[in-house]
């Protein structure tokens, strides 16, 4: 049904001998495609009379291209921050169990990406999946929630390696003293009234280098992923053989109880928000049917297996009442002597961390361009030069993103970051179930009704299990309504 109104819609004649657009093929003919449409002035949304031309992005991203990608945009405050934060506060030395439980929902998440990005292999990731499923509105939402992601998430890591870097220079305050040169130093990095310039050079920077081009850039991102990599081995590694088995015990702590290894898995799961991504760039990308889902399968399996490791190191080699919330590695190798090692990790994170910036704000452009072809943004976003780069889109998204970044705390962008991907990931989940079943003829809406009551159902009940398992509710009647919902 979907295939046969997309054709309608392009006024694209049926044949029993077309493959179907749900398997990845796309229309060749220039009369049919909407970029050429745009380009042309055809498209009703006000295209003619731009000076540039239109032309296809180029496809030049190998599946390790794709990897790097995931990997780069995946790993990142989850390991340097999360890790020792969750061990502290949540979960104790059981810590790896929630990385655990959070990577199976991630893999869940990240098989249905596979099959969609297999299946409509182009820019737009959940955006195109809604439209192709459920219409217009659905897409626009979902273009909403991955600018929250994209724009937002690359603002909020922009800005915590700014505070980051703040915080390493006053580590010098010490040995500086009164030192004018180091006084103008911190002045310059904060300068006060919540402006962050190091936030400021970072974004900038992404900016310039995604201005330069993807095929220019993907070759710093595939550098800085692998030494990304590299250097989450190095801290799992070493935390492992400097593990202790009486870290380790109690495994789950009676303070935290089972409660807190569900609460650690809700809080990892934000460790996992960036594989979805390479879906983004598919359009970009070589054999995207592909080489698509095995960047993702793969990328989830390399991620998961990093954290997993990381954290039963680190629960291993600090007790967990030691582990600082904000810097469990470097504070971690520095409670067991090994300060070379607690260097190495703090320079490390600052070095690897601008990587995700990169990568993250690199979908902006993309999805920008898909939702400019369907006519929903102004057509200036679907511009791309003769290289194949989306410049004017860069320069918009950089410019918002670079605003954000320096002047809003990265406290204030969590939450929203967070509430966007649960809408995005929850309709890409939902379009799988659309795109393999359809309701009975005679009950036509009958699929759609129990799919927005399933989501309705598992909104309220994560709600109220997340409230039974606090240790504030005691009352029965919660546990029972919340055992029902479930």
């Amino acid at each position: 049904i979907i295939v046969n109104e997309w054709k309608e819609h392009q006024h694209i004649p049926s044949s029993n001998n077309m493959q179907s657009t749900a398997y990845g093929s796309l229309p060749s003919s220039n009369e049919c495609s909407p970029l050429r449409q745009l380009s042309d002035g055809k498209n009703g949304h006000g295209a003619s009379g731009q000076q540039k031309d239109t032309y296809e992005l180029h496809r030049h991203l190998s599946l390790f291209d794709l990897v790097c990608v995931g990997v780069g945009a995946t790993v990142g405050s989850g390991v340097f921050v999360l890790i020792g934060l969750i061990a502290r506060t949540t979960a104790g030395p059981a810590v790896s169990l929630s990385w655990l439980i959070a990577g199976i929902a991630a893999c869940a998440s990240g098989l249905c990406y596979a099959e969609l990005g297999g299946r409509f292999p182009s820019v737009g990731s959940s955006y195109v999946y809604a439209k192709e499923t459920m219409g217009e509105c659905a897409a626009v939402i979902a273009g909403a929630c991955l600018t929250l992601e994209y724009t937002g998430s690359a603002s909020a890591v922009a800005r915590s390696w700014g505070d980051k870097v703040v915080a390493y220079v006053r580590t010098w305050e010490g040995s500086a003293g009164d030192n004018p040169f180091y006084t103008i130093i911190l002045f310059i990095l904060d300068p006060g009234y919540g402006i962050n310039t190091s936030a400021f050079l970072i974004s900038l920077g992404s900016v310039l280098l995604l201005l330069g081009g993807v095929r220019e850039s993907k070759n710093v991102t595939n550098f800085f992923s692998t030494l990304n990599v590299s250097l989450v081995f190095f801290m799992a590694t070493m935390s492992l053989i400097l593990a202790k088995r009486e870290n380790m015990v109690p495994f789950v702590p009676p303070e935290f109880g089972a409660g807190g290894i569900i609460r650690g898995a809700t809080s990892s799961f934000f460790g996992y928000i960036g594989f979805d991504e390479i879906c983004c760039i598919s359009g970009e990308a070589i054999d995207p049917a592909k080489n698509i889902p095995r960047a993702i399968l793969i990328t989830l399996l390399v991620v998961t297996s990093l954290y997993c490791a990381a954290s039963v190191g680190l629960a291993g080699m600090v007790p967990y009442q030691d582990i600082s919330e904000t810097s469990g590695f470097p504070e971690g190798f520095r409670y067991r002597g090994y300060y070379w090692a607690a260097e190495i990790t703090a320079l490390g994170e600052l070095t690897v961390l601008p990587l995700v910036v990169l990568v993250t704000i690199m979908a902006q452009p993309r999805l920008n361009y898909t939702m400019a072809m369907d006519g929903v943004l102004p057509p200036i976003f679907a511009e791309v030069d003769g290289k194949g780069n989306l410049r004017d889109g860069t320069k918009i998204a950089g410019a918002i993103m670079i605003c954000i970044a320096t002047v809003i705390p990265f406290a204030y962008l969590d939450d929203l970051i967070s509430s966007g991907i649960l809408v995005a990931f929850t309709i890409t989940d939902t379009s799988v179930i659309l795109v393999r079943r359809t309701s009975p003829r005679d009950n036509p809406y009958l699929l759609e009704q129990l799919l927005a009551g399933f989501c309705i159902l598992s909104l309220v009940s994560g709600f109220l299990l997340r409230i039974c398992l606090s240790n504030e509710v005691t009352e029965g009647a919660i546990h029972f309504i919340t055992l029902v919902s479930c």
